[in-house]
């Protein structure tokens, strides 16, 4: 339908018109700009590293959901922790492996929206959980006696509903907020997926909004966590230096480096990608591409491999797994 053909003075036909012209786009996802001939190593290293991933996860939920010895609170955020990184994959992985791989990059304005929600969803739920873990480890190492009546399964049943609960309610509103802004200008993402800050970069109508509920949001879940997991460890630290033995302290310091090795993995990433998408527009153009794909890959790839080599139980359990596995094939 042309604008020609909408009669004079239809006030709702040319709004649905521009709604329907303006307000769902197809936007352009981008690959490494200059390398388009080294797409096929990018794609095929993008397809190992999701594999990878994909089965890293698993084998801790399997390992995890086999054990019953493994079903303490620890191993049950664990799960939840592995669960939000298959989410993350999955709902990203396939648009940047047809970026590389069918050289496919347009995505329709609907599957973006879609798209952005889950990956804003899981992220708020890893750091949701990452801070249910910092309190688990705290309860732990304070009370080591008590730590099953403080943290009965209950107990973490209810954390992990409140952590889904807010991160579904914060991410709820970021699909409604991109639907209402205009798109005239270019369709081109600076990723292989759809970000909020990067879709509604491209807006040509006011975003202030949009900016105002990203930094209040940010403020409120990723800095507040930060702050949680920070005084958590300082009371865990506290504790530690306090205990006579040096051996005891060397023990209860191990059953954290997982859990920080974790923090690290998930939280630097994701402030650079922020910092980059408000304050990096003088830089160089690969680094935001490098900092995003390091803040959607890495951390799904490198949580499991963490758990699995530096938590006993785990690795044990792996080791079990494998071990009869080969006597059977052996067989």
């Amino acid at each position: 339908m042309a604008v020609s053909d909408v009669p004079v003075g239809s006030v709702s036909a040319v709004t649905v018109f521009n709604n329907s012209s303006l307000n769902l786009p197809t936007f352009v996802l981008t690959g490494i700009p200059g390398m388009e001939a080294k797409n096929a190593w990018m794609a095929f290293l993008l397809f190992v590293l999701s594999v990878s991933t994909l089965l890293g996860n698993s084998l801790i939920l399997f390992v995890i959901k086999s054990d019953r010895s493994l079903q303490e609170p620890m191993y049950i955020f664990l799960s939840i922790l592995a669960c939000s990184d298959l989410g993350l994959s999955l709902s990203t992985f396939p648009t940047m492996l047809s970026v590389y791989w069918l050289d496919s990059k347009d995505i329709p304005f609907n599957a973006c929206i879609t798209q952005m929600f889950f990956i804003h969803a899981f992220h708020w739920l890893e750091s949701g959980i990452l801070v249910a873990m910092a309190f688990d480890r705290l309860v732990a190492i304070r009370e080591p006696l008590r730590y099953r009546t403080l943290f009965p399964n209950t107990v973490v049943a209810k954390m992990g509903v409140a952590t889904a609960v807010r991160c579904i309610s914060v991410s709820f509103p970021v699909p409604f907020l991109i639907k209402r802004l205009r798109f005239c200008k270019s369709r081109r993402l600076s990723h292989t997926y759809c970000l909020h800050p990067d879709v509604m970069k491209l807006a040509c109508t006011d975003i202030k909004v949009n900016i105002l509920y990203g930094v209040v949001i940010i403020i409120f879940t990723l800095g507040l966590d930060v702050v949680i997991i920070l005084a958590s460890y300082v009371v865990i630290l506290k504790t530690v230096l306090g205990m006579a033995s040096r051996q005891g302290r060397l023990k209860a310091l191990n059953t954290c480096v997982s859990h920080v090795c974790a923090i690290l993995i998930f939280y630097i990433p994701m402030i650079c990608v922020s910092l980059l998408h408000r304050y990096g527009n003088h830089q160089h153009p690969l680094l935001p591409l490098l900092m995003a794909n390091i803040y959607i890959v890495v951390p799904p790839l490198l949580n499991p491999i963490v758990y699995s080599l530096k938590t006993q139980q785990i690795r044990k359990r792996m080791y079990n797994i494998f071990a009869r596995k080969k006597s059977r094939i052996l067989w």
